[in-house]
């Protein structure tokens, strides 16, 4: 196949570095640096990013470089090249987490182009929903978007587990808010008003106060003893939303970078109908808990994200560092 017109390899490379800035990670740390020689991307994880007391195994973090990893893919095709991609090349440095390659050219598929189209409109939101109702065809839609990336993504609809979920979610955010540690890494990636930084969670970037959920998902307290956050949030957004569980059926590295472009497919696909997602990974930060789910809600798989998808109209802003910062 010819060369695309007017579309080179390097195009293809810097639109794909360029989208894989604006990727979804924990605490938006953007723990990730990329590497560009000739038509080859290499991304690495930024361990000094790595949630020290949260993610002692990394596995937050490479779940966020998955979901990067996803967003370099799909912007790539979408520049008219087949993206050729190896998963942890190299065994003796084990921060190098993928090579991505410009290969034959090829037409993008409107789906790829819908996609792309959502990188930098995607927002996590961080309070309750609307109550407007998310169709069941896109809720299997984003199933089967989970499936082609690897993962299982499971709606929970038996309201006794959603319970449960809820109840474990405030236990575990009510244990690290006891946690001084937990506390300290949690305000570290908050960011006060008026704040220049380009990473971290932005004032604007959750409430001041959220609307409680019925039943009740707790939120990260980023604004720890501080009066931060915004004020503009729908007090009337107080439903769940429909209730998900990803997970795979491993829980090495290669499944966290697995689940992370999972995820990241699963969002994109999620906000081209107007769906955002909210996150609720303290469970997942406490090995029992992790492991009580595991066994008693996920059939055994390895859960990576429980998420909430609904509708909101509270928009937000976005914060992501400067690609000369991201460019090793």
């Amino acid at each position: 196949m010819n060369r695309p017109p007017g579309r080179s390899p390097r195009t293809a490379v810097e639109a794909a570095v360029e989208a894989a800035r604006w990727a979804p990670s924990v605490h938006n740390t953007q723990p990730w640096t990329f590497a560009v020689t000739g038509e080859e991307i290499s991304l690495r994880a930024d361990a000094d990013r790595r949630l020290r007391v949260a993610d002692d195994e990394g596995r937050e973090m490479l779940v966020s470089c998955g979901a990067a990893l996803f967003t370099m893919r799909v912007a790539m095709r979408q520049a008219g090249y087949r993206p050729v991609v190896r998963i942890l090349p190299d065994p003796d440095r084990p921060a190098l987490l993928a090579v991505v390659t410009a290969g034959e050219p090829a037409e993008p598929d409107e789906r790829t182009s819908v996609l792309v189209a959502e990188i930098e409109r995607r927002r996590t939101h961080r309070a309750g929903f609307t109550g407007l109702p998310v169709p069941d065809r896109l809720v299997q839609a984003l199933v089967r978007s989970a499936a082609a990336e690897g993962a299982r993504l499971t709606p929970v609809r038996a309201p006794e587990a959603v319970a449960v979920l809820a109840a474990l979610t405030q236990a575990a955010q009510g244990v690290q808010a006891r946690n001084r540690r937990f506390s300290l890494e949690v305000i570290r990636w908050a960011r006060p008003p008026g704040s220049s930084r380009t990473d971290g969670v932005p004032a604007g970037g959750y409430p001041l106060q959220a609307a409680r959920t019925e039943p009740h998902f707790a939120q990260r307290d980023y604004a720890w003893r501080h009066r931060w956050g915004s004020t503009g949030a729908d007090p009337g957004a107080t439903d769940p939303g429909v209730v998900a569980v990803l997970t795979t059926g491993g829980d090495t590295r290669e499944d966290w970078l697995a689940a992370g472009q999972a995820l990241q497919r699963v969002l994109l696909h999620a906000c081209a109908y107007g769906v955002s997602a909210a996150f609720h990974t303290q469970v997942l930060e406490m090995r029992h808990l992790r492991e009580f789910v595991r066994e008693e809600l996920c059939s055994g798989e390895y859960p990576q994200m429980i998420m909430r998808l609904g509708v909101t109209f509270d928009a937000k802003d976005a914060v992501r560092r400067p690609l000369d910062d991201l460019l090793d």
